[in-house]
């Protein structure tokens, strides 16, 4: 029997080993690829900081309102409590206290002492 070997050329020019421009060129890819997340996450982020920020400030200016609310009760309040006439009934009432004559008025003066007094109290009911 005879054997017959063929030889049989294998044409390689068409096949392109990966060089480092290859490499490079995925590496650059990846980089545009990497730095576009990163400002998809920068702008995500930003986005709920904006939102968060909102609620924060809706919170706080309704806290303000409750505050200048209550600051115009308590400043009510307050020119109600030193109005002149409730504290002259309170005087004359709970206090038992009078109007003084204008012959009981001693004006106040540096060299008055100390213990001296302008008005008296007068007993609203007598003691029993």
């Amino acid at each position: 029997m005879t054997e017959f070997y063929t030889s049989k050329r294998i044409d390689n020019s068409r096949l392109a080993r990966p060089s480092a421009s290859r490499w490079r060129e995925y590496a650059r890819r990846m980089a545009w690829a990497g730095a576009l997340a990163c400002c998809a996450l920068l702008y995500t982020w930003q986005h709920f900081q904006d939102i968060q920020l909102r609620y924060q400030l809706e919170e706080l200016q309704a806290r303000q309102a409750q505050a200048m609310d209550l600051n115009q009760q308590l400043h009510l309040e307050a020119a109600s409590l030193t109005s002149p006439m409730r504290i002259d009934a309170i005087a004359r009432q709970q206090l038992g206290m009078t109007v003084s004559a204008p012959a009981q008025f001693l004006p106040a003066t540096t060299d008055a002492p100390r213990d001296a007094y302008l008005a008296q109290r007068v007993p609203t009911q007598p003691a029993q």
